[in-house]
């Protein structure tokens, strides 16, 4: 099982709009030197909406051959579409990833049975293990407690980034699936509280800039240090806050940016952060020491 802080990886891409993989390589060996738990790669973050099936599949993979075995590859294979889901997770199956993300399917807004039926439906495709991802601001659809506690019964569904940011969810998770099923947050600025009532980790936006300090803040919640964690995270809130002053990945990819981490390119309908809002991003940066 993943602990800790799993960044939900941008991916970066050159001035003509094509995934730059040698900065890719670059934020991956980052990632590795300043102690993330895992790469979520082709996530909303990573701007899985605007990559065609071959992108999709050709960032996974370079992922997992600059990753070197060095940390674990999660590999955002979700759709709204359960015969597209299944497809693409089995063609990115033959890479050694350590599992899959896979959103609830969005916009079509299916019942609970639905979803359940679709979560089967790519377990059952697969070898590797799912993370189910509940993002119902996004997606207009809430697997709700009492489904994942069904879902919890399959041998490959192995846990939920909740990104609710309804803390309370983390115990009737817990009491609904056991001890053994996996609890992320999705939520950056309520994961300390989230790890701290007895998550395993976060799926970060947050951990794309700072992955240091992320991952420090998560070992002291996961451990249960609350007063270490807090100093930490003090640190960190507001970029929790303004990393999300447009939609994601927009402020990220921007922030990334200002620190000469990547370039600026992102994918229409997304557009790069509009002026008024940068020096609040800036400002955020500054307190937690990055710039």
């Amino acid at each position: 099982m993943f602990h800790g802080s799993l960044v939900a990886l941008v991916t970066p891409m050159r001035q003509d709009g094509a995934v730059d993989y040698d900065c890719m390589r670059q934020l991956i060996d980052w990632h590795v030197a300043e102690g993330t738990g895992a790469l979520v790669i082709a996530g909303t973050t990573g701007e899985s909406p605007t990559l065609d099936k071959t992108e999709h599949i050709e960032v996974i993979a370079a992922a997992v051959e600059f990753a070197a075995g060095r940390i674990p590859v999660i590999a955002g294979t979700g759709s709204n579409s359960t015969s597209q889901t299944v497809e693409l997770s089995q063609a990115v199956g033959k890479y050694p990833i350590a599992g899959y993300l896979v959103v609830t399917p969005y916009y079509n807004k299916p019942t609970q049975r639905g979803l359940i039926e679709h979560f089967r439906a790519v377990a059952d495709a697969v070898d590797q293990p799912v993370m189910l991802y509940n993002v119902p601001g996004r997606t207009a659809a809430d697997l709700l407690p009492d489904t994942v506690a069904v879902l919890a019964e399959h041998t490959r569904i192995f846990g939920i980034k909740e990104a609710t940011g309804d803390v309370s969810r983390v115990d009737k998770l817990r009491d609904l699936c056991g001890e053994e099923f996996g609890l992320y947050s999705g939520d950056d600025p309520t994961a300390r509280a989230f790890m701290l009532r007895g998550g395993q980790g976060v799926v970060s936006v947050t951990a794309n800039v700072a992955p240091a300090q992320m991952a420090a803040m998560c070992r002291a919640a996961v451990a249960g240090d609350s007063m270490l964690a807090a100093e930490l995270d003090e640190k960190l809130t507001a970029l929790h806050r303004d990393l999300f002053v447009e939609a994601n990945p927009i402020p990220v990819k921007w922030a990334l940016e200002r620190m000469g981490r990547i370039g600026g390119q992102i994918r229409l309908p997304l557009t790069r952060l509009e002026e008024a809002h940068r020096a609040p991003v800036e400002a955020a940066l500054r307190h937690a020491g990055l710039l």
